[in-house]
């Protein structure tokens, strides 16, 4: 029942099961101190006093709405973390009752499965239903954690006395002494909650832990504002126009299902990407938290946004359990947080259900038709949604091998449901990639990624993906440059904060030699995807084709600095050293790339330029027949070889490599116009015809 609970007050528990005789939880790493700890020092101001009890009514609250009472709710059972959180541990004699309603509001009361007359709790702390054995319910936490307010206000027990039997009957019988005595410069209405709290009778207490909530936060707004912490004031906000929905967390036991943890946060950005009025950041800035313990308002602070989505999965058989925390960037409170405990059958529901209330809390004004663009589904069928995201999870590889593991899986989709237009979509990435990279011969791949684009749009017209993936066959392959850029440009804007195709309309820029537009809109793409480490060496590819090598090189470092072992930065770094005469600098970064990439036959390619700029002939002639050697055994594009002839000097074998790759239509010939290894060539006059062939001139 704990683990069913998500809130930023409440000790989460990522999982659970027995190994032999043994029971065990898995939960977070907390540092700090225990309540308990901190009124040892002494007694707590009651500024922090009332911050603290806030959090702890939050959690109690969240809790008492799911069925949960504590019934051992006590100092040392609230932990104070070192970065001022607060949260509630030791669920262990907690019952669910049955009759709590969805608004908290108590009803007839039960036993919860103890037995009439047992004493349940820790004696200081009980309420007095508890000390008498009776039934409880929530009201009974809510006499506890007014024990729990007065003793951290005073530093005293509020029934102690010498024996556990006195103390029991104090609790049935005497009141607590009055804060008020105790310690001076308490407002009166935090006296009044405590006394509220406190009251024998449970109808004379706080009914729900939501209202001691608000009555406390009352209490603050009466005097001067809260001083830090990360208790929500309750206050009206005004709309949070931007987010981001990180990683969500993948707490089953089974490592198969991080498809399913991945997917899920993918379809939430994807829906919630489809509202005007909302900039939501791409994925692949946010993947770079996977897997790591992160601090939401650090990384809101960090993107830039105001709102930050954080999520655990857990999944085993048909149960699926979703828990979601919505946190204001600007204070670190929680702006909503919801557990969902569903079927696995009922997942596309339960992602249009959380897109909603994250529009809700955002304070979004949603039109009609935006509500509509939000719970639009691509598909009605759950197992071909299943295979979709596993086949977006070994797309996003990137590697050869998981490139094809996901053609199979949006196959599978398909065969599902031969109407699930982002499959196709997902078959058209997967295709366009592997001729890209020269994975595969251009002509088994940008063709198939072409006839999967265009299914796609012939189910739906609408998809932004869709239009990007066919402009890049469009470009790549066909060489059909008014017909990809007029793809790329429908899919901006159908989908104006999609990065992606503001960075392929960057390459077709470059190529078309207007590098200061491609630079301006590869720069818009980085804005909405900041950490993006692709689009990131991007801009720095984009400084060396317009010859602009110190910013280049500026570029590229940054994006090293993100992530060392990224191999494209490599490869990019290498060129603009090279065109600098930094040649041993750019044989080291060409050989970090072959190394990081396990044989890149394009960065084999670079470290043979740069052998022959440097004058060590025969180490560029053994790259030469390294590469016949690979060509051998899989497709390796005669443009590598062009690129090793061009730096000898070997200008007949140059253009004779070239006319191989025209003939192969190989998508190196769109850089034909601008790359500067190739400047000397330019003069020949079968250069110029090249061009014109290629629809360059």
């Amino acid at each position: 029942a704990v683990a069913a609970l998500s809130h930023p007050n409440i000790l989460s528990i990522h999982d659970f099961g027995s190994e032999g005789d043994v029971s065990y939880a898995v939960m977070e790493l907390l540092e700090g101190e225990s309540l308990r700890g901190r009124i040892l020092q002494g007694p707590i101001p009651w500024r922090r006093a009332a911050e603290i009890g806030i959090a702890v009514a939050d959690g109690l609250s969240a809790a008492h709405t799911k069925g949960i009472v504590h019934r051992d709710l006590k100092p040392d059972n609230v932990f104070l973390t070192s970065d001022e959180r607060v949260k509630i541990l030791d669920f262990g004699l907690a019952r669910r009752e049955s009759f709590l309603s969805a608004d908290e509001k108590t009803s007839a009361p039960t036993q919860a499965g103890t037995m009439p007359g047992t004493v349940m709790g820790t004696v200081g702390y009980m309420s007095p239903e508890q000390v008498r054995g009776d039934p409880t319910d929530a009201r009974a936490d809510i006499f506890s954690f007014g024990c729990l307010l007065q003793e951290s206000l005073t530093g005293r027990r509020a029934f102690e006395r010498r024996t556990a039997a006195d103390t029991m009957a104090a609790i049935l019988n005497a009141e607590p002494a009055e804060v008020s005595e105790s310690v001076g410069g308490v407002p009166p209405g935090f006296v009044s909650v405590i006394a509220r709290c406190l009251q024998k009778n449970p109808e004379s207490r706080f009914q729900t832990a939501r209202d001691l909530a608000f009555a406390l936060k009352e209490v603050l707004r009466g005097s001067e504002a809260p001083a830090g912490g990360p208790v929500s004031s309750g206050s009206h906000r005004a709309p949070l126009e931007s987010i981001a929905v990180l990683p969500f967390t993948n707490v089953s036991a089974d490592p198969d299902a991080e498809y399913l943890s991945d997917g899920i946060a993918e379809s939430i950005i994807h829906s919630l990407s489809r509202l005007p009025n909302l900039r939501v950041m791409a994925r692949s800035t946010l993947t770079r938290y996977k897997g790591q313990e992160i601090d939401p308002q650090k990384v809101g602070e960090e993107l830039k946004v105001r709102a930050v989505l954080t999520g655990r999965v857990f999944h085993r058989g048909e149960s699926l359990v979703i828990k979601t925390e919505l946190v204001d960037v600007r204070d670190g409170s929680q702006i909503w947080g919801e557990n969902y405990n569903r079927k696995f059958v009922d997942i596309l529901a339960l992602e249009e259900e959380i897109s909603r209330e994250i529009s809700e809390k955002l304070r979004l004004k949603v039109t009609g038709e935006d509500a509509q663009r939000l719970t639009r589904r691509a598909t009605e069928n759950t197992e071909a949604y299943r295979l979709y995201l596993k086949g977006r999870f070994y797309w996003s590889k990137r590697t050869p091998e998981g490139l094809r593991k996901g053609i199979e899986y949006f196959n599978q989709a398909i065969e599902e449901d031969p109407e699930y237009a982002k499959a196709y979509v997902g078959i058209a990435d997967c295709y366009n990639n592997l001729g890209f990279y020269d994975a595969v011969a251009p002509a088994d791949a940008f063709p198939k990624a072409k006839a999967a684009a265009n299914k796609a749009l012939e189910i739906d017209g609408s998809l932004a993906g869709a239009r990007a993936a066919l402009g890049y066959a469009l470009l790549y392959f066909e060489w059909d440059w008014a017909g990809a850029e007029r793809e790329f440009l429908r899919a901006i804007d159908l989908s104006p904060n999609y990065p992606t195709a503001h960075q392929f309309y960057a390459n077709y820029l470059c190529w078309v030699g207007r590098l200061d537009d491609a630079i301006a809109e590869v720069r818009r793409a980085l804005e909405l995807d900041p950490l993006s480490l692709l689009i990131s060496a991007a801009l720095g590819y984009c400084y060396y084709l317009a010859r602009r090598n110190d910013e280049a090189i500026t570029q590229l470092e940054k994006t090293l600095e993100m992530d060392p072992t990224f191999v494209p930065a490599h490869l990019f770094f290498g060129y603009s050293l090279v065109q600098q005469g930094m040649y041993g600098e750019a044989i080291e970064h060409f050989q970090e790339a072959i190394r990081l990439s396990a044989g890149s036959t394009l960065a084999q390619a670079w470290l043979g330029c740069a052998y022959a700029r440097a004058e060590r002939r025969p180490e560029a002639e053994k790259i030469l027949r390294d590469l016949t050697e690979v060509s051998t055994k899989r497709y390796v594009s005669p443009y590598c070889f062009a690129l090793v002839h061009s730096a000898l000097g070997d200008m007949d074998l140059a253009f004779n490599d070239l006319e191989e790759a025209f003939g192969m239509r190989s998508h190196e010939l769109t850089f034909l116009s601008v790359e500067p290894q190739l400047d000397t060539l330019r003069l020949d006059s079968r250069f110029a015809d090249l061009l014109g062939r290629v629809g360059l001139a």
